[in-house]
């Protein structure tokens, strides 16, 4: 354990299974929420008091260094000024989950006022198992799902962190622009096979009412991801934002973006480029399509 200015760097290495050793909600089979601190009747945890950090942040790192420590070093930044102009602090700690073997800087963010904490695998995990392991250490009212290649702008984790003063709101994601100024596809509709055609072949018009958005940065309250089961673990790689955004809304709450706080998302675009991702996606499609949860979605869709 590493200390830093009254802060500190954790670093943890995980079993095979992926199981976390933070006290705290693991992920259970299928991605359910499994409680491992005692507590069986689901409840919120307690939260902090009202000068507390609100936010616990998660990124996943797949060969991927250098891009988590520039966004770290950006979130450390930020949070410093927001400090030094006497704003209440936001961010509690960050949880880098390391999926891909590779050596990190030994400070990834020298300084920084929050703590950093390492979670290693001992194999590969999917997306939806790295972020729900990652959850077991969040003890903050606000849970953000963050991919590595994005920059922030004009520091959005206020207007983010401030949209749930909606007691309904159970997700929010920022306004995502391209590399090269474009609105980013992450306001989208239904995933049918005819939609998915139009967004392959370039028509990518965003929705004005969406139905759920892209999971480049997801910010959700800890009570809600609790209580939908966190991300089903069944989806290796893609569709699981569909899925949460789907779940979120037939359990009552609201989903929304936030347009105040913008990033910039330098897109992979890796399914694009070679079989093994590309085949993952298929695989994601036929799994949400076969769903109970696609199923009632689209009915409550075509309901409103």
């Amino acid at each position: 354990m590493h200390s830093e200015r009254g802060r500190k760097l954790v670093v943890e290495r995980l079993e095979p299974n992926g199981t976390p050793t933070a006290r705290g909600v693991a992920p259970g089979p299928h991605g359910s929420a499994t409680d491992v601190s005692g507590r069986t009747d689901g409840a919120e945890a307690a939260r902090p008091g009202p000068a507390a950090p609100l936010l616990t942040v998660s990124v996943v790192s797949h060969l991927q260094a250098g891009l988590i420590q520039a966004l770290i070093a950006q979130i450390a930044a930020l949070e410093a000024a927001r400090i030094a102009r006497g704003a209440t602090a936001l961010v509690a700690r960050v949880v880098v989950t390391v999926n891909v073997d590779e050596p990190l800087p030994a400070e990834l963010a020298p300084g920084a006022p929050f703590e950093i904490r390492v979670l290693r695998n001992a194999r590969q995990q999917g997306f939806s198992r790295n972020h729900n392991q990652a959850f077991a250490a969040c003890d903050t009212p606000l849970f953000v799902v963050m991919n590595p290649d994005l920059d922030l702008l004009d520091d959005p984790l206020p207007a983010l962190a401030a949209a749930f003063d909606d007691p309904l709101l159970g997700l929010a994601v920022p306004r995502v622009l391209e590399i090269d100024g474009r609105e980013a596809d992450v306001a989208r509709e239904l995933p049918t096979p005819s939609s998915i055609l139009r967004r392959t072949l370039g028509h990518r018009s965003p929705s004005p009412a969406p139905d759920w958005f892209a999971g480049v940065c997801m910010v959700i309250p800890a009570h809600v991801f609790r209580a939908v089961g966190g991300f089903d673990e069944r989806f290796f790689m893609y569709c699981e934002d569909f899925d949460l955004c789907a779940r979120t809304r037939l359990a009552g709450w609201r989903l929304a973006q936030v347009l105040d706080a913008r990033m910039v998302h330098v897109a992979q675009r890796s399914s694009r480029r070679s079989l093994r991702p590309f085949l993952w996606h298929l695989n994601s499609l036929f799994k949400v399509w076969s769903s109970r949860t696609y199923r009632a979605y689209g009915a409550r869709l075509r309901a409103c």
